[in-house]
């Protein structure tokens, strides 16, 4: 064994014992008769010593020679340490070292192996290695790991079975682009790389696994926007013999139970909203309801009234924001500039200053007396010392603007706490929605969603109007699970089909396996699919996912470490028998 202790469990009680240990240099101070050198590894930091009156002469000077992120081997004996460090476990001791061995030089790291270093994100995604490293990132790992050992002791005291399913399947419209993967012994085909393992689990439903789960890649080659990853990994799961319910009980007490184990927190049954209401009040599905600032539509109280930027908007809607009454003309100029953005797109913005006398400020005052405004606030729910923003347009765009500033508004107000936790369910998600473009409708979630039973006439007449049996899990603005109870009957599944403009022979040629399966006794099932790298990241209080990833690839989705993606040589090419063309 290179080491009878690691860097991170040695104190006062080990004091005269032998030891040895291994790991980096983190730092030496020379002080010329004595040095004193910072050993790390994975578990903490230990203090070694060299004293020119104590320690043999070799090895006192062969520890002069040490540099950072040397790889060395250190046998000595614990004693106490004069100038005690209580920041750190092992801060009352030190090893005064009798042999050193250095078991690896080291270049000197481009960037320092702090908890505040000096790298920029690019150098340490390059030298991904090093930066894992740092207590921040090795943290992050292995919190992560926690968060998954909790995931799969809950689910399997509840008799879930953990299946391996396929990376090389086949390619199957699941609403992003698929990785594909050329059959070299099968020439001019291809395997595609999973969107997820939705049809799989399917099959294993029909195979009478009755409860399922799997934390497993997935892949999607798409734009990299909003802190996304080309893969990314999902605590997939699904069960048979359930209704809606039964989902939302088993996967709300898994969430509550990391909650408790991870972060010591107790929370009761989750609120659960309707995707509609989501939309009119938070303006988005996924809606942070670890504060207010609830929409309020206007319409009513806004129009007719000689407006005419108003007056010809399909929804006039604004929230209250707490406090904000003081704002300087500075601060809201700067505000309306922001939702202007083409990121926002808002053409312009209205405020109402709530006075604390009951009276009100508004930038159209020419148009709105004190009694409409008085509407307004009651509407948005405003107090006096509040400022009420509006914003006006076509309805579905103008949510989202609203849902944005929203959040700015919420970040800029220090309302987004990191270590509170407000989780939710969205639920009766719209079946279908329609391509303006194509004129075409999608599915919102995947075609194997099933419709809710009462809304099935509506598929001829108004497809739009039809609700899923889907629901999703929402945690501090972030979706962090979804799912529905899936078809389970070919009749009802090609009627999907149809629907979603697949022909008879096109919907077939995709998913004729699963609609022979179905015909074999296929029992009502349903799942849900949690993003575990979001959920670690919410839980471990981050805005990102890449520190709880061990190697991510930067927003344009490569790995800068080893340089993927890379072209291939000409033999591999001809032995696929592909060509590029890149004209």
């Amino acid at each position: 064994m290179y080491r009878s202790h690691n860097c991170g469990e040695l104190n006062a009680s080990n004091i005269n014992t032998e030891v040895t240990l291994a790991g980096w240099v983190q730092k030496s101070r020379d002080k010329g008769f004595m040095n004193w050198v910072d050993l790390r590894d994975r578990y903490g930091i230990t203090q070694l010593i060299f004293d020119e009156s104590r320690t043999e002469k070799s090895v006192f000077e062969l520890a002069k020679t040490l540099g950072r992120e040397f790889v060395i081997q250190v046998k000595g004996t614990v004693i106490e340490r004069e100038a005690k460090n209580k920041n750190i476990p092992t801060g009352e001791i030190e090893i005064l070292v009798s042999e050193l061995t250095i078991l690896n030089t080291a270049l000197t790291p481009p960037f320092t192996i702090e908890d505040e270093t000096d790298g920029g994100e690019d150098i340490r995604m390059k030298y991904r290695y090093l930066d894992i490293r740092r207590n921040p990132v090795k943290n992050s790992l292995l919190f992560r790991h926690k968060v998954a050992m909790e995931v799969r002791k809950y689910l399997s005291d509840l008799d879930f079975c953990e299946v391996e399913t396929p990376y090389l399947i086949k390619s199957t419209p699941e609403g992003a682009r698929d990785f594909v993967v050329p059959s070299r012994m099968n020439e001019g085909q291809f395997y595609a790389l999973p969107q997820s393992p939705q049809t799989f689990k399917q099959l294993l439903m029909v195979g009478g696994m009755d409860k399922y789960f799997q934390i497993v890649k997935c892949f999607r080659d798409e734009d990299l926007r909003a802190d996304r990853q080309p893969e990314f990994t999902q605590i997939d799961c699904e069960m048979a013999f359930v209704e809606q319910e039964d989902i939302l009980n088993v996967f709300e007490g898994l969430t509550r139970h990391l909650l408790k184990e991870i972060k010591g927190i107790e929370v009761e049954k989750f609120p659960r909203i309707t995707y509609d209401y989501a939309m009119k009040t938070y303006g988005n599905d996924k809606p942070d309801i670890r504060f207010g600032m609830k929409f309020g539509e206007l319409n009513e109280f806004a129009q007719h009234k000689e407006f005419p930027v108003f007056n010809a908007a399909e929804l006039v809607v604004g929230i209250a924001v707490p406090g904000a009454g003081n704002y300087t003309r500075k601060e809201i100029d700067g505000l309306i500039d922001w939702v202007k953005r083409p990121q926002v797109g808002a053409s312009g913005m209205v405020y109402v200053k709530c006075n604390e006398d009951g009276t009100y400020k508004s930038s159209v005052d020419k148009f709105y007396d004190n009694d409409d405004l008085a509407n307004w606030a009651k509407a948005t729910e405003a107090n006096p010392g509040d400022m009420i923003f509006v914003l006006s347009g076509p309805a579905n765009k103008t949510r989202a603007q609203l849902s944005a500033l929203r959040m700015e508004l919420a970040t800029r107000l220090g309302l987004r706490k990191s270590e509170e936790f407000a989780p939710l369910w969205v639920v009766d998600f719209p079946l279908l929605e329609l391509d303006e473009e194509s004129g075409r409708y999608h599915a919102m979630h995947h075609p194997f969603t099933s419709p809710k039973p009462e809304d099935m006439a509506l598929l001829e007449t108004e497809p739009g109007k039809v609700r899923a049996n889907a629901y999703d899990m929402v945690l501090n603005g972030n979706e962090i699970g979804g799912g529905s109870i899936r078809i389970h009957d070919k009749a009802t599944q090609q009627l999907m089909f149809k629907y979603l403009g697949f022909t008879e022979e096109e919907a077939k040629a995709q998913f004729g396996f699963l609609m022979d399966a179905f015909q074999f006794g296929a029992p009502p099932h349903g799942g849900l699919a949690f993003g575990l790298d979001r959920l670690v990241a919410i839980l471990g209080g981050q805005e990102t996912i890449r520190d709880f990833i061990a190697f991510p690839k930067n927003n344009s989705g490569r790995d800068v470490m080893i340089d993927a993606p890379a072209a291939i040589d000409d033999a591999q090419l001809k032995e696929l028998h592909i060509k590029v063309d890149l004209v």
